[in-house]
């Protein structure tokens, strides 16, 4: 990895600093927890840009690219039911949240049940929204990392604590009024990146030929019709396990609820979670088309043998004559198959395009045969390393090959998008622990309420205590194959359950808490069971989750007497 140009660090830090300066000033004068959990009064343009800031963290950036360079294009099918659950959030869930003045989802819970479901609600969330955000961390810690030199580790906390710092200032407001800008910095910048990888392919490779190079190898695949359920990604999983998952998500999760929680109106609220339904897809398509795009790029222009270079060299430190070898061969794996694409090109409509199209796929497979021969290397060199490389595939590309200034707006995007991602999650879990567990204990225990300063410093602590727990999650997080699927992986083992919970408490109102907790308590422990012992693709935990608490609570709402009075009685 080069370091930066002195150009490219005035467009780095300028780029921040004028954000979270902008963000500091704007978020004064909050003085209770109200206003830090829910912030102002918004518009539909800021709580959408918001809902899409807090979902692209520097995962997408990093990470989809690399979905995209080793896979194509079929992750975008994952996305597919997210128009589909706006427009269920937007008629059924933002009026009662509205009309009850909730301050986290799971306050619903309670009006609709009790609060042993209002506590399971918010302590699932917890559990799969902190080991997520730990995720969303690691990320932009590998950038600084590689950039700098420094120890990943270290990195990973000093980037969490500039990022607890940044929302004790001004909590939920201080979020909401930056991530408009620092969306609008992140489509800049994808644009840019966009244009800057087509214009490096060679002369003589056109769009349309680079589109036609990347489906000869099996990168251009958006869609799937195949009806595999230990396939993670086709169109019928998206619809309906992106449906369910996007439903909880954007629905249930209140790292999303809040930023529209914080709307000045229903239609305000609305507005912006159609806004969201209706950019989200394409803009996935492009960050995974940029993927493919790079992945053709190095068809034409040699890669490294491995994306992740330090480990590279370590091994190479040891096995110096190991690595040349496979480097040798590297190269003459990369002439083969760059010749056999310039080949494919000349041909392509003509009655030679099948055998150059088989010529092609043989000489990538020699490539892809000693990268994983390099991985093996690794892994006997190195037992503890991580071999996986993709989440390096668009950071080497931006160091190596965008122009000077380009490289800082680029690094400035993904920095942005951990910022605006991060900041979110750590405020929805202080401001839910502080909400649904300190001061609903204190309530319950009869206590008077306290001064508004102590709830704040309260709420602001809880932000620091989970800021820690997901700094250490964060310091493993190299564990997982692909940090974008790994966040949605996470997400479903827990959001399918959460979705439950919420559908009974809207749609089926004779179920009263009891059933609903077991129901509950059921469908966690199956998908769990679920994801440890089968290959079922993680799609359709949510499915499986949402549907057995329904169904395992209608029975038990069945078989046992309904109370006649009191809490949870199903009134609310």
């Amino acid at each position: 990895m080069t370091g930066l140009a002195g150009l490219d660090w005035v467009v780095l830090i300028g780029t921040i600093a004028t954000i979270v300066l902008y963000g500091a000033w704007r978020s004064r004068g909050v003085r209770n927890v109200d206003s830090y959990v829910r912030g102002d009064a918004l518009r539909w343009p800021t709580i959408g840009l918001g809902i899409m800031a807090t979902q692209a963290s520097a995962i997408t950036f990093i990470s989809t690219p690399g979905q995209g360079f080793a896979d194509g294009m079929r992750f975008v099918q994952f996305y597919f039911g997210l128009p589909l659950a706006m427009i269920v959030i937007s008629a059924v869930f933002v009026p009662v949240y509205h009309r009850l003045k909730v301050r986290t989802a799971y306050e619903y819970l309670e009006h609709r049940f009790d609060v042993r479901v209002r506590m399971l609600g918010a302590f699932l969330f917890l559990i799969g929204r902190g080991m997520a955000a730990g995720i969303t961390i690691y990320a932009p810690s590998i950038i600084l990392s590689q950039i700098l030199g420094w120890p990943l580790h270290p990195t990973i906390w000093g980037m969490g604590a500039i990022v607890v710092l940044y929302i004790i200032l001004g909590g939920s407001r201080a979020v909401s009024v930056t991530q408009r800008q620092q969306m609008i910095v992140i489509l800049i910048g994808l644009l840019i990146a966009a244009g800057v990888v087509i214009s490096r392919l060679p002369d003589q490779v056109s769009l349309g030929g680079a589109v036609r190079v990347a489906g000869a190898l099996g990168r251009i695949n958006p869609v799937s019709f195949e009806l595999d359920f230990t396939t993670r990604y086709n169109f019928w999983s998206g619809i309906t396990g992106g449906f369910f998952l996007a439903l909880s998500y954007f629905g249930t999760d209140q790292s999303q609820v809040q930023r529209y929680l914080s709307g000045r109106s229903i239609a305000e609220s609305r507005l912006g979670l159609l806004f969201n339904g209706m950019f989200k897809v394409p803009m996935q398509f492009v960050i995974l088309f940029i993927g493919v795009m790079v992945f053709v790029f190095y068809l034409f222009t040699q890669p490294p043998m491995h994306f992740d270079a330090p480990t590279l060299a370590r091994v190479e430190a040891s096995r110096p004559a190991e690595v040349h070898a496979l480097e040798a061969r590297f190269d003459r794996a990369f002439e083969a198959e760059r010749t056999a694409a310039l080949a494919f090109l000349e041909v392509v409509g003509q009655p030679g395009e099948p055998d150059a199209r088989t010529a092609l796929t043989a000489a990538a497979g020699k490539v892809a045969e000693v990268r994983r021969d390099a991985k093996a290397l690794i892994k006997r060199t190195l037992p503890g390393a991580e071999t996986r490389d993709t989440d390096f595939v668009f950071l080497t590309f931006i160091l190596e090959h965008l122009p000077v200034g380009l490289v800082g707006l680029l690094l400035a995007v993904i920095l942005c998008a951990a910022m605006s991602s991060v900041a979110g999650e750590l405020v929805a879990l202080g401001s839910t622990t502080t909400v649904d567990f300190y001061l609903r204990i204190r309530q319950a225990l009869g206590r008077p309420p306290g001064p508004t300063t102590r709830d704040l410093r309260v709420s602001q602590l809880a932000m620091v205590v989970w800021g820690v727990i997901v700094l250490g999650f964060a310091s493993v997080a190299s564990l997982f194959a692909n940090l974008i699927e790994a966040v949605n992986i996470l997400g479903s083992i827990f959001y399918g359950t959460i979705l439950g919970l919420f559908v009974v408490a809207f749609f089926l109102r004779w179920i009263t808490s009891t059933p609903v907790l077991i129901g509950a308590i059921v469908a966690e422990s199956l998908v769990v069971s679920l994801f440890f012992g089968t290959d079922l693709g993680f799609l359709w935990f949510n499915v499986i989750g949402c549907a057995t608490v329904v169904g395992v609570s209608t029975v038990v709402q069945a078989i046992r007497p309904t109370p006649a009075t009191g809490a949870g009685s199903g009134a609310g």
